[in-house]
């Protein structure tokens, strides 16, 4: 299932990567944004720390409308300005949601985190040792928050985020797994000034994911019994024909045979 994820992410974003660029500029120009108010920290603090929260809520924003092109892509589909349009609109309560933890995220990694571990007493360190894995769970988990909701879009915000935790710990392999294809497509995105894969790129992946695990869920439903016995071979036959064999003349020229 791991091959198979990798090999349609990858696909997934070949065939969507002029769209999956424009999209990430937007972000690149969130970032530079954000490293422009950086430079009035010493002059107009409380101007600054608004700023950076405003540019914050933007990016969540536009997440959700990006989340709704990323589904479109996952399931082959090319609607994606209408699905981008659509998602803005459509996920504000869970953009909004996600621009919260956001913000609780950055608090706890750049102010609550090292504050405790700067207080040299056994009390603080146990403090920042919880926190810690409190953070690294959460990073696990949070990157599945859009596809959730766009695969069940009848939840609830609150009923969404609590769902990225159970598939963390149902799949635990496969979140850690999945992070650390996130710290690699992170490593990538460095080295290509955030344009490939980008946040969009990564989003991409993270529906490939669902989708796939819910493949999982809806034959645990008709049969329960076979949870460690799950052939993925089958489950995963429909996609693969979808994604197909790929060539490097393929890739290139889509249009010749």
């Amino acid at each position: 299932m791991k091959g198979f994820f990798i090999k349609k992410a990858f696909f997934d974003g070949w065939d969507n990567l002029i769209p999956m660029v424009l999209f990430n500029l937007l972000f690149v120009l969130i970032l530079v944004l954000s490293f422009s108010v950086l430079s009035l920290m010493e002059s107009m603090t409380v101007l600054a720390y608004v700023l950076l929260v405003l540019l914050l809520f933007i990016q969540s924003l536009i997440t959700g409308g990006v989340a709704g092109a990323t589904l479109s892509w996952s399931n082959y589909q090319r609607d994606t300005f209408q699905a981008f349009k659509e998602g803005l609109g459509r996920n504000i309560r869970h953009s909004i949601l996600y621009f919260f933890v956001q913000l609780f995220l950055f608090l706890l990694i750049f102010l609550v985190i090292p504050f405790y571990f700067s207080v040299d007493n056994p009390v603080s360190l146990v403090i920042t040792v919880v926190l810690f894995w409190l953070t690294v769970i959460f990073l696990l988990a949070f990157p599945f928050y859009f596809p959730l909701m766009c695969r069940l879009p009848g939840d609830r915000p609150l009923k969404t985020l609590k769902k990225c935790f159970i598939i963390v710990a149902d799949n635990p392999l496969f979140a850690i797994f999945f992070g650390i294809y996130n710290i690699f497509c992170i490593a990538i995105s460095v080295f290509t000034m955030g344009l490939v894969p980008g946040l969009t790129g990564m989003q991409l992946a993270a529906q490939d994911a669902i989708k796939l695990l819910m493949f999982k869920y809806d034959y645990l439903e008709k049969h329960p019994e076979d949870r460690k016995n799950i052939n993925w071979d089958d489950l995963l036959y429909e996609e693969r024909e979808k994604v197909g064999p790929r060539s490097l003349k393929n890739m290139i020229f889509p249009w010749k045979d």
